[in-house]
Parts: C-alpha cells; structure tokens; sequence
C-alpha cells in the first residue's frame, strides 16, 4: 500500500506518517532525502532524528530516489520517504535531463514496490505566487509530482494543523 501524505510546512506530515509507520507494527526502514548544506537544515534533521525511534533504520537518498526504494522496500515492511520536495529540490540543482529521468524512475517504480510506503511531501500550492524564476519552478514541479504520485498512491491524506483529512482511499 502506498499514501501520499502532503501538508505545510510544520503542518505534522512527517510525525502522522510516523504514527501510521508505528500503527503498522512493521519494521521500518526511512529513506531521507534531506542534505544538512547549513547549520539551520543540520538543526532540522537533528529534530527529525530525535522523534524517530532509534531501531528504525534510515537510509539516505538525497538524488536516486527510486533505486533506493527498489533496494530497500520489501514484503512486510513500512518504508517512510521524507520528503518528497527536498528530494525535488536536490534535483533541481542538477540537470533537467536528471529530474525528468528520476521523476519518472520514481513513478515507475511506486506501483510495483512491495510493501508499505509512506511519501511525506509538501503542498506548495495553497500559498501566494512566489517570487523568482527558479521558487516558481519549484512549486510547479511540486506541484505536478504531487499530483502524479498521488495517482498510483491508494491513500492520500491531507494534514493541516496536525489534523489528517483523508482525501483518497481505496
């Protein structure tokens, strides 16, 4: 089973898809896509670290997203991705020919992956146009991965305030 779980920034996605990972009484494995480039962003993880259990595995994916999961997921196990922007983001410093390759890598690979997996992702579309040629281009491209993954996920789930709404469930 694969969910999508958006949400703003601070908004509780990361800890929620924590819950439903705990709720599932699989091991778990996160896949993070997070690289500490300052001290605030090394802050960040550091507090993500901490809510975590510490016999979860974790892994790092900052580019190869879907061959990370191709090797990690597995039968009987709960894979979080957090998140799916920062991972965008990462690939947006690269070439286009890179992030159009390991979108579609990634949305080839989540229909088939075995096992549960929980994608933590921004909603970047509720807020003001943004400034700047390259902010716009990230909130489209979030925007369209959102959507697109949110096509081969069963559940999507919305949350705001700490509060989940359910937006898709098969």
């Amino acid at each position: 089973m694969r969910e999508l779980v958006l949400g703003g920034a601070r908004s509780g996605k990361s800890h929620y898809a924590e819950q439903r990972a705990q709720a599932s009484d699989l091991p778990v494995c996160v896949v993070v896509t997070a690289q500490a480039g300052d001290a605030e962003m090394a802050a960040r993880i550091a507090h993500h670290q901490t809510q975590r259990p510490p016999h979860w595995r974790v892994v790092e994916a900052p580019l190869n997203l879907a061959a990370t999961l191709h090797a990690e997921a597995r039968d009987g196990q709960c894979l979080i991705v957090d998140c799916l922007t920062l991972w965008l983001t990462n690939l947006l410093c690269q070439t286009p020919h890179q992030l159009d390759a390991e979108r579609t890598a990634l949305l080839a690979c989540l229909p088939v992956l075995p096992g549960n997996t929980l994608l933590v992702s921004n909603e970047t579309g509720m807020g003001v146009v943004p400034l700047g040629e390259l902010t716009r281009r990230f909130v489209d491209e979030a925007g369209r991965l959102n959507q697109a993954v949110a096509q081969v996920c069963e559940r999507v789930t919305l949350v705001a305030a700490g509060l989940p709404l359910v937006l898709k469930a098969d």
